[in-house]
């Protein structure tokens, strides 16, 4: 009888070590064996789907979830389910082959009280952070729940995902989860760094990048925290000077994403990524003025074309200047009645005054030529010249996803101006404003990274 016992010990461990290294030939042939062994756990009580889950071996989770038996929400020691394990490691084939088997996303663990949002966002996995949302939307949580409820959920501390993504120096995930209705504002509890919004988080950690993607959402400067200070006092306390120097009171106001605009929530999403690189890179223009001396520079946006450009492009070409500051191409078009403008003066009319998050949304801004109520933003469509074959052809760019229009952009200067362009209403106060871990779990030491 203790020879059987020991067997099925070893058994079991040996379960656990082809799940870990993705023998999927063993795993099959021991369940096959002792189908009892897809409910046994280790001393941390971790499953087999956990273990699979967080060392992100696919195939094993989806063998293990063909088993009626296995529980997609089992808890491990702390509370932790596979899903999170998965987020926590940034296993992104697992999450999603998770919430397919309807793996609860509203779950909370006993060590933090957070959920795999929570983890995903303090890790800084964003494509498990995207799905993890997409899921949100579309499953009962949205309904039963509320989406805009469970973007703000808040961990034991009163934390919220967008506060551990400012705090851990995560712009990626503190963009999509402020694209996704995120509270910039929003304070935390009395335990930990008591009352601090997102921006005060960003600022301890010395994060640059996530003051940008704050700030940009309408972070407020002068919010204070439990402690009566401010974003700009917590950057000097931690010696993050270059981060102090954006979050200082005195310094201009950056341009905010007009996020209570109607049409601004609706627009598509390309012609929404070309107002966002809009918006940054005026910041970073303003950027520059107030970092001068303090010896931290401006880096370039990684998204930007550094290449060389397409000598297709004839530089006759037809693309059509924007009539309002006639230094940029146009990229934005008005849906209705077709006129177009630069991606800048499109935010200029949307962003030259902050938004009050405390108030209605604003009444839509109207189009520069005609005067009609703008409802809706589409990327322009235009017309260039090209020389193929010592023969002119003219074909239509999209000047989203075309990067041959680069060579007919000039730089915006935010020093200069024009006198169309501040001939519009409202418009000269933009002037004024414009100068972002792995591990692995073993069966021999089991122990994940306290938080």
């Amino acid at each position: 009888m203790g020879q059987g016992l020991s067997c099925r010990v070893q058994e079991k461990h040996g379960l656990f070590t082809a799940v870990q290294f993705g023998d999927l030939k063993l795993v099959k042939s021991l369940l096959e064996r002792d189908p009892s062994l897809v409910q046994q756990t280790t001393y941390d009580r971790n499953s087999a789907l956990h273990i699979a889950a967080a060392n992100g071996q696919i195939e094993i989770v989806s063998l293990l979830l063909e088993d009626q038996s296995v529980n997609p929400d089992a808890l491990n020691r702390h509370k932790k389910t596979p899903l999170m394990l998965a987020a926590i490691y940034g296993k992104i084939s697992c999450v999603e082959k998770l919430i397919e088997a309807r793996a609860n996303i509203l779950m909370f663990d006993s060590l933090n009280g957070r959920t795999c949002l929570h983890y995903a966002a303090y890790y800084g996995h964003s494509d498990c952070l995207a799905t993890i949302l997409y899921a949100a939307r579309t499953s009962h949580v949205a309904a039963s729940w509320g989406f805009s409820r469970f973007v703000n959920i808040r961990d034991g501390k009163g934390a919220t995902p967008l506060h551990l993504a400012a705090r851990q120096g995560r712009p990626q995930c503190v963009h999509l989860l402020l694209d996704s209705g995120a509270l910039v504002c929003a304070s935390t509890g009395r335990n930990g760094f008591a009352g601090s919004t997102p921006l005060h988080l960003a600022a301890r950690g010395g994060s640059m990048d996530c003051i940008r993607e704050l700030l940009a959402w309408g972070a407020d400067r002068l919010q204070r925290d439990a402690s009566g200070r401010i974003p700009y006092l917590v950057a000097l306390k931690h010696n993050n000077e270059g981060c102090a120097a954006l979050l200082n009171p005195s310094s201009a106001e950056p341009l905010v994403w007009p996020s209570p605009l109607k049409f601004i929530s609706e627009l598509n999403q390309d012609a929404k990524a070309l107002l966002e690189q809009a918006l940054m890179e005026a910041n970073r223009e303003r950027e520059k003025t107030i970092l001068k001396g303090t010896g931290y520079t401006v880096q370039s946006p990684s998204h930007q074309d550094t290449g060389s450009t397409d000598d297709t492009i004839s530089e006759e070409s037809e693309t059509e200047l924007c009539c309002i500051c006639f230094d940029q191409v146009c990229t934005i078009e008005v849906q209705g009645c077709g006129h177009q403008m630069c991606a800048q003066c499109t935010l200029a009319l949307c962003c030259h005054n902050k938004p009050n998050p405390t108030t209605s949304s604003q009444t839509a801004p109207v189009c520069p030529f005609c005067r009609s109520n703008i409802v809706q933003l589409v990327v322009a469509k235009v017309k260039a010249k090209v020389n193929a074959s010592d023969h002119d052809l003219d074909l239509d760019l999209d000047l989203y996803s075309s990067t041959k229009v680069q060579k007919l952009r000039k730089p915006w200067n935010l020093s200069e101006g024009s006198s169309s362009f501040k001939g519009l209403s409202g418009v000269p106060s933009f002037g004024k404003m414009v100068g972002r871990g792995s591990g692995r779990i073993s069966v021999d030491n089991e122990c994940i990274n306290k938080t």
